[in-house]
This record gives C-alpha cells, structure tokens and sequence, in this order.
C-alpha cells in the first residue's frame, strides 16, 4: 500500500526525494511512516530523485580568459618596507568533483 502510493508520488514529481514523499505520504494520504522505511522501500523500488543541474557554469571560459593580470612583482617577493607588497597563495582548488592543485 505505502509503496503504490510512493511510486504514485514518484510518478507525478520525480525531483522529490523521499524525505518530500514521506512528507507528500503524511500530508496528502494521512500515511504517518518514517524516513527509514520511505527510504528502505525507494532502495527496494528503485526510486530516485532526479538531480537537477544548474545551466550557468563558470563565468569566464579558462583556456582562453579575458583578463590576466599583469605580473608586477617577477618573483621578487621581497619588500624593502611594510605593506609594499601584499601577497597570496593558492595551494589547492576543491571543486565538488575533485581536487586540482
């Protein structure tokens, strides 16, 4: 019965997750069930959300950028007063696919 009206829910809005199906179960059907066993009979079924990806990548294309800055400093990295020169290091870039140094 729960998973008819789960593959129901599923069938009408694919994005929904099951915390928002056992929420659509309580709400719409008066069905009072817990996350875990929402979540036990989407593994069961073989329901998934769809993810939704965002259109709007990087701003700026980087094999062919529009700005590089001008290198000031040609590694001469020392000041001959304080607050002559202001640096910064990036060391590692995390992105939430993997991680580029």
């Amino acid at each position: 019965m729960i998973a008819e009206k789960m593959e129901q829910i599923h069938g009408k809005w694919s994005d929904k997750g099951y915390r928002r199906i056992r929420d659509d179960l309580e709400h719409d059907f008066g069905i009072d069930v817990s996350d875990k066993r929402v979540l036990r009979i989407c593994r069961v079924k073989g329901i998934k959300s769809t993810i939704k990806y965002s259109s709007h990548g990087c701003t700026r294309n980087a094999s062919c950028p529009q700005h590089v800055a001008e290198n000031k400093l040609n590694r001469d990295f020392h000041a001959q007063k304080p607050n002559e020169k202001w640096l910064t290091q990036v060391m590692l870039f995390t992105t939430c696919w993997k991680s580029r140094a």
